[in-house]
């Protein structure tokens, strides 16, 4: 069974005789409780990790106000959860890449390695992923979780727990900038400010890109996204009317053309306005999954050989993550808006946080 408790109580990776592992279970609708969580056995290749910093995720918000997101449907009790960094407090007899004490950041998708898309290398796609808090599997939201060692990556000294966290929702927008290709010579269009949006800023960024520019609907989610480092910011509407006028002005502020337009949201829009200012011969990375179906203009973009490419969740990005944490090349730290301990009343307080946006960007559980 797994222990648990108060991080001051662990002294050098043991444990209190007596303390039980908690966790926050989602039981209904906007119902979150605080109860204990038996943690499987410790394999040979598992770690057992005491959880210092967990991250609350936008798909963890659908789960908490619907029971579901998209396809994924909770349909019993589940710990939530799955942004997440710690510190080693025991390894498997065949673990010899980190040891007891190590300060880490976890990838919460453990794939089959078996089926051909794990052996091609796109084991994000692997149907049979188990992934912290999607359901049914459960989250990271607790005292303490066991996880396999090779998903565990050692933070560099200068990164915090919480920056660990981050790699999480930063491996999104890494994953996006390779899949679209970007680099020093890519101008980029980012429809959406949200946290993922944000993050495929600064990840875009870091590959290069010279100039980005951020639509919204949010004045205030602009606001921010001009402190953190946008070069130009364009307020839109809802009204998909509205494309023709609002395509010409992101191309004025884009000045030399779109390379790569980045959809954040994933509505008829936001895709419709993407493919309109990309320029011939550019990308569209799908990012944001908002509609399960969208109508879009794919002819006249297809006319321009302007590419559509899809991302999900993410592969091999928590190495680059860490270095760009580690060089200074991507601050997450501004992202970080509210913090939260690991009491009944906080976590309830904080899914209510997060699901009101406003200024909320990244809210934060401190354990």
């Amino acid at each position: 069974m797994g222990k648990g408790g108060n991080s001051e109580d662990v002294v050098a990776g043991k444990e209190e005789v007596g303390e039980e592992n908690m966790a926050a279970w989602l039981l209904g609708i906007k119902t979150l409780k605080i109860q204990p969580f038996i943690l499987p056995p410790l394999g040979p290749h598992d770690v057992k990790v005491r959880i210092k910093a967990v991250g609350i995720c936008g798909s963890d918000v659908h789960h908490f106000k619907t029971m579901r997101c998209a396809n994924f449907i909770v349909k019993k009790p589940m710990v939530i959860g799955h942004e997440c960094a710690g510190i080693i407090e025991e390894v498997g007899s065949e673990v010899n890449n980190i040891g007891v004490g190590d300060r880490v950041a976890l990838e919460p998708g453990i794939s089959c390695n078996r089926c051909n898309l794990c052996r091609n290398g796109q084991y994000n796609l692997c149907r049979e992923m188990k992934f912290f808090g999607s359901p049914p599997t459960n989250g990271s939201l607790a005292n303490q979780v066991v996880h396999p060692s090779n998903l565990c990556f050692k933070l560099p000294d200068n990164v915090s727990l919480e920056e660990g966290a981050m790699c999480e929702p930063l491996s999104v927008g890494i994953h996006a900038c390779r899949r679209a290709q970007v680099n020093p010579e890519t101008n980029v269009l980012i429809m959406g400010s949200g946290p993922i949006g944000l993050v495929t800023m600064l990840a875009a960024r870091a590959f290069g890109a010279p100039r980005i520019v951020l639509v919204d609907v949010d004045d205030q989610r602009l606001a921010i996204a001009k402190e953190l480092g946008a070069d130009d910011v364009i307020r839109v509407s809802t009204n998909i009317q509205d494309i023709d006028e609002e395509v010409a002005k992101l191309q004025t502020a884009m000045v030399s053309g779109v390379d790569v337009s980045f959809d954040c949201v994933g509505l008829n829009k936001t895709m419709s306005t993407a493919l309109n200012a990309t320029r011939a011969g550019g990308k569209v990375c799908i990012v944001g999954l908002a509609q399960s179906e969208m109508t879009v203009p794919l002819t006249p973009a297809a006319a321009r050989e302007v590419d559509i490419v899809g991302i999900f969740r993410y592969r091999n990005t928590w190495p680059l993550c860490l270095e760009f944490l580690r060089s200074g090349k991507i601050d997450v730290k501004p992202l970080i808006t509210h913090r939260f301990s690991f009491s009944q009343k906080d976590i309830e307080e904080a899914f209510e946080t997060s699901a009101r946006g406003g200024t909320a960007i990244k809210v934060m559980f401190n354990l």
